[in-house]
């Protein structure tokens, strides 16, 4: 009887924790990231002012209400993530390349996570929930920043192509 019960207890227990081993062994993967850049897909006119400023750090327009700024790091997402956030926000856009070792260099720490919202639009995307994404804890300052890839869109605002980080539509 006691067996019986320490049994279901046991395994009542290994079914209890089994996300949060799988979730532990996606984090400590992530350590060493596949990609080895983390991307920040931006509007031209934001960097620039950033730029333009003496000691300018970059904070996305939805930084109080997330709480970080968003990255992506397999250059197979950015379009799929622009696509679905941004393809309402006129203008032109950049895609900033940096690595995490930039960004630390900086003073910024980058966790791996799972797909959050940007301001209050869902990260339902397909395959939102398919990889962990790059979090930056805090803004993007332009030491960090390796390369500025010019974004190019079609005139009804679709993302197609992000110049050396993409392939050509």
């Amino acid at each position: 009887m006691i067996n019986e019960t320490v049994c279901r207890l046991f395994l009542a227990f290994a079914i209890a924790i089994s996300p949060m081993v799988s979730t532990a062994s996606e984090s400590n993967q992530m350590m060493e990231p596949e990609h080895p850049y983390v991307f920040h897909l931006i509007q031209a006119e934001l960097w620039q002012a950033t730029l333009a400023k003496e000691d300018g750090i970059y904070y996305p327009p939805t930084y109080d209400v997330d709480g970080f700024t968003h990255g992506t790091a397999n250059p197979a997402k950015l379009l799929v993530v622009a696509n679905h956030f941004y393809p309402e926000v006129q203008g032109d856009w950049l895609c900033l390349r940096m690595t995490v070792e930039s960004l630390q260099e900086s003073g910024v720490k980058t966790i791996f996570e799972g797909t959050a919202p940007v301001g209050n639009k869902p990260a339902n995307f397909e395959g939102s929930d398919s990889e962990l994404y790059p979090h930056i804890l805090g803004g993007i300052s332009p030491s960090a920043v390796l390369a500025a890839h010019r974004v190019v869109r079609t005139e009804d605002g679709q993302f197609i192509q992000i110049e050396g980080v993409t392939d050509s539509p």
